[in-house]
């Protein structure tokens, strides 16, 4: 019964779905079993655009037909690729212009904020972290503490979570700052965990971080493109998210990266500096002194590659089209009707640790196995869900607005209560 239930009112809020045009706009994998696969990875990797072959194409035929002029003559001139970029990707974030650039790959993005936002002291040293982070932030940190001269045993505060909940609360953040708030000079955390799929509030930790002195910088690895940003308003100091997983641009897509307007004309600020964050209007005088441009392109390093930012183009195209808004709507929609099939399926054996509030949480829902049996993701491979498993006990889905459906999460649902059944 429950089965023909889920996938009556599937299927009603699919009729309903003002959004349900864009999926036809991705292609979808197909499945071993036939037809498309139930493609819930897009926070691991986006689909693709189908826009995207022909954004390349043009890149290719122009530096087929016009070599070195395409810089300046391509039908988007290389020189100022990068720019066309910049106002769609500013939307994605809640951000001005001035304050978005997309360059490099997101590690790389840290370390190169972090050059300008840690600036350990002899009493402000401290880096505040979030618990159980994505391995690649953690290495980051770490190194640069180690490249100060410090030890990360005692520089580097972890916020563990509650242990039933796995969540960390801002109550919990508020009350490490009271006692360490004055050692701390930087807070870095993830937009959203990457394990758990909670969401921090953003706006309240660079409040309360900026109460106490300190810096505050996100990686929105899983933020942008699933939650609704508002970096300029927020006001964090920096943040630096991949363009691979919900942003869709690619494998190893490029990266974007914020750096708040009260920081654009701090030029004192200390940087690592390459020719294309130096003044438009001067660079190719080859000058001695380096001059940066103001706000966040000061940062760049190298001429940008130009077959990627191809790709991202076209992904933000449709989430120009789409909107944040919209997008975060359905997003919330659909994880709500997910949470309340696995409630009404009973399962037993497993539980959702992301939070239930919408405001802490994005598209990603970690289903926790109380007794970890990996067979089980195993076999929803086997039936065509592409999804993803992270040690030691999660099946992470991320049920994306932009080409995933109501009626997927109902089949989904349904197979996964046949699998635990029959085990």
């Amino acid at each position: 019964m429950y089965r023909s239930t889920w996938m009556m009112e599937a299927l009603k809020l699919d009729e309903q779905d003002e959004l349900s045009a864009f999926r036809s706009r991705f292609h979808i994998p197909p499945s071993s079993q036939g037809g498309s696969s139930i493609y819930f990875c897009g926070n691991s990797l986006g689909l693709m655009p189908r826009s995207v072959r022909e954004n390349v194409e043009e890149v290719l035929q122009d530096w087929q037909n016009l070599g070195v002029e395409g810089h300046v003559h391509a039908r988007h001139p290389w020189m100022p690729y990068h720019e066309f970029l910049t106002d769609q990707m500013a939307s994605v974030v809640g951000a001005l212009p001035e304050e978005v650039v997309v360059m490099n790959s997101l590690t790389v993005n840290i370390h190169l904020m972090m050059v300008s936002f840690y600036r350990p002291t002899k009493h402000r040293y401290k880096i505040l972290m979030e618990y159980s982070p994505f391995p690649s932030d953690r290495y980051a940190l770490e190194s640069q503490v180690k490249f100060h001269g410090y030890d990360p045993m005692q520089a580097i505060i972890e916020l563990f979570p509650d242990p039933e909940t796995k969540t960390i609360t801002n109550d919990q953040i508020d009350d490490i700052l009271s006692r360490e708030g004055e050692n701390i000079a930087l807070i870095m955390i993830g937009g959203v965990n990457y394990y758990t799929g909670q969401a921090y509030d953003i706006a309240h930790i660079t409040k309360i971080g900026h109460r106490y002195g300190c810096l505050v910088g996100f990686d929105l690895a899983h933020g942008a493109g699933n939650l609704q940003l508002k970096l300029h308003e927020d006001g964090p100091d920096f943040a630096a998210w991949c363009g691979y997983k919900y942003l869709n641009s690619g494998p190893g897509a490029l990266s974007g990266c914020f750096v708040h307007q009260r920081h654009a004309q701090n030029f004192e600020l200390p940087r690592f500096a390459g020719w294309w964050g130096h003044d438009k209007k001067t660079r190719f005088l080859m000058g001695n002194t380096f001059l940066p441009i103001p706000g966040a392109e000061g940062w760049q390093l190298s001429n940008p590659p130009i077959l990627p930012m191809a790709s991202m183009r076209a992904s933000l195209q449709i989430f120009h089209e789409a909107g944040m808004s919209a997008l975060r709507l359905k997003s919330e929609s659909m994880t709500h009707f997910a949470l309340q099939l696995l409630e009404d399926a009973g399962l037993t054996g497993i539980r959702c640790i992301t939070p239930s509030d919408p405001s802490a949480r994005g598209c990603q829902l970690s289903l926790q196995m109380i007794k970890p049996d990996k067979r089980v993701f195993e076999m929803l491979t086997a039936r065509g869900v592409i999804a993803d498993w992270r040690e030691p006990d999660v099946i992470r889905i991320a049920p994306v607005p932009l080409y995933n459906s109501y009626s997927e999460i109902a089949t989904f649902v349904t197979m996964l209560k046949d699998i635990l059944d029959q085990n």
